[in-house]
Parts: structure tokens; C-alpha cells; sequence
């Protein structure tokens, strides 16, 4: 048995079957860990989405900005943002509530052995066991009668600081953010969500989130994705996987056990516009 963790797919559907295929992954017998962002932008959210759902309990995925957006969209929590979303599929498949239902039930993070599988990153302040306790809250609300006014509440970068008296909806907000949204943060970890694009683009007094000193989570091995222009980075601790398929560059998958690297180009129908 294997686990192959694979970065941001974002509705690179044929991408990711080349990949799998590439991976020799067998749902009978191994394990597929994704880092979330399945959808939007790409051409084949729809198919991606069935894909993966149809792998039952030989997929985990975690939830990325882009799942979190699309529930927010079906919720009326959110309006598109413009033409380069590409969940009119989706929104209008006869699977939908099938399909949105399995989505908002999937975890914010997964933290199994010494590995943590997150969207973005976790805060300095959190280790990956109290990160994983606190995505738990957030759980609670997405899968619980409170689903849709916590969707509703949910859009928005403040609080952009941890505090461990925080409550309500901006105590949600604050753990969504990091765990989907953050790139850089101050070494007291504030948040920071304008800057994108390579590591010198931090703004001043700001780092990336797994450069902060002492952050108590680097005792374990992060697999994160998100920041496509970071590029694949393996380190003692950070599998950061996003390698811009969508943006014309590869989908990557590593098998945890060795970390042996798989890489596809991403499918000429796929390539978007290159944005950061």
C-alpha cells in the first residue's frame, strides 16, 4: 500500500488521470492524500469533484479556498468573481447536492503519524495537534444545522491575528484563513493576504508562514499546497506541493513512504492564463 499525496488539481480533470496513471494508484489498495483547491478555473471541476468522490475512502482530501468558495457561491454566501470561475457545472448537475454535501464533509486539516495535511499552513502559534482540534470547530459548523449561516459569515480577512480568546465568527474566520488562505505572516502571526507571487514579494515585517522562527509546528511534516508560485519545496518538514498545473506547469504527487516524486505537464486544454 501507498500514499500518494497530490498538489492543487483545480479542475485538471485529465491532468489528474494521467498522474494516477503515472502513479500506478491502485484504489483498492492505496491511498490518495490532496491538499484541496479540486476545483475552479480549470476546465472539469465537475468530473474532478466525481472522480475523486468515487475513490470513497481510498481519497482524503482537505478543503481549499476554491471548495470553500464554490459552497459559499451555492449558499448565495458569495458571488463569482468574475469569468475565470468555472463552477456553472457543477452549481447545475443533477449530482449538486450530492456532490456539495460530500464536499463540505471533508476535513480543514489531517494530522496522522508526523505528517499534517493542510490546505495553506497553520499559524507559529499552533502545533498540528491543537491545529487539528481547532479545524475541528470549523467542522462542526460546515457539517452541522449551522452549515448555511456559517457559510454566510465566513467571507472576510479579520480578525488577521490568532488569539486564543477569540470566539464566535471571527474565531472561524481566523482558522479558515490560515488553514486555506495564508502565505505570509509577522513572527506574532499576523496575517497578511495581498501579497502573492514569490518569496521576495513578502511585504515588509512579514515571512512565509513556514520560514517564521519557533512556529511549534515544525516538528512535523506539513503537506500543504496553495502558493503555486513557491513551486515544489520538500524539506525535513514541508511538502509543499502546488506546482502551477493550472498555470501551464505540473501536477505533482508524492509518495509519502519514499518521497519519490511523480510529475505530469498539465493537459494543453488545461492551461490558464498565467495569474499570481
Amino acid at each position: 500500500m501507498a500514499t500518494f499525496a497530490i498538489g492543487d488539481i483545480q479542475g485538471c480533470h485529465d491532468s489528474l488521470r494521467r498522474l494516477l496513471d503515472a502513479c500506478a494508484f491502485d484504489p483498492a489498495q492505496d491511498r490518495l492524500w490532496l491538499v484541496g483547491d479540486l476545483v475552479n478555473r480549470g476546465p472539469q471541476s465537475l468530473a474532478t469533484l466525481r472522480l475523486i468522490k468515487s475513490f470513497g475512502d481510498a481519497a482524503l482530501t482537505v478543503l481549499g479556498n476554491h471548495d470553500l468558495y464554490l459552497l459559499m457561491v451555492a449558499e448565495g454566501g458569495a458571488k463569482f468573481r468574475g469569468k475565470d470561475d468555472t463552477l456553472d457545472d457543477i452549481l447545475g448537475a443533477p449530482d449538486r447536492d450530492e456532490l456539495l454535501d460530500w464536499l463540505r464533509r471533508q476535513p480543514l486539516c489531517h494530522t496522522e503519524g508526523n505528517y499534517c495535511l493542510v490546505h495553506a499552513g497553520l499559524l507559529p502559534q499552533w502545533t498540528a495537534r491543537q491545529a487539528r482540534e481547532l479545524a475541528r470547530e470549523v467542522e462542526a459548523k460546515l457539517q452541522g444545522k449551522d452549515f448555511r449561516e456559517f457559510i454566510l459569515n465566513l467571507w472576510g480577512s479579520e480578525p488577521a491575528a490568532w488569539d486564543d480568546d477569540l470566539k464566535g465568527w471571527g474565531r472561524l474566520r481566523v482558522i479558515v484563513n490560515a488553514m486555506t488562505r495564508m502565505r505570509f505572516c509577522t513572527k506574532k502571526g499576523v496575517m497578511e493576504f495581498k501579497a502573492k507571487g514569490k518569496l521576495a514579494n513578502a511585504p515588509e515585517g512579514y515571512l512565509p508562514w513556514f520560514e517564521v522562527p519557533g512556529r511549534k509546528s515544525a516538528d512535523s511534516v506539513l503537506v500543504t499546497g496553495h502558493w503555486s508560485a513557491l513551486g515544489l519545496r520538500i524539506t525535513q518538514n514541508l511538502l509543499a506541493l502546488d506546482s502551477g498545473c493550472l498555470w501551464g506547469g505540473h501536477l505533482t504527487a508524492v509518495r509519502l513512504e519514499d518521497r519519490r516524486v511523480f510529475q505530469v505537464d498539465c493537459s494543453p486544454t488545461e492551461v490558464q492564463p498565467l495569474k499570481r
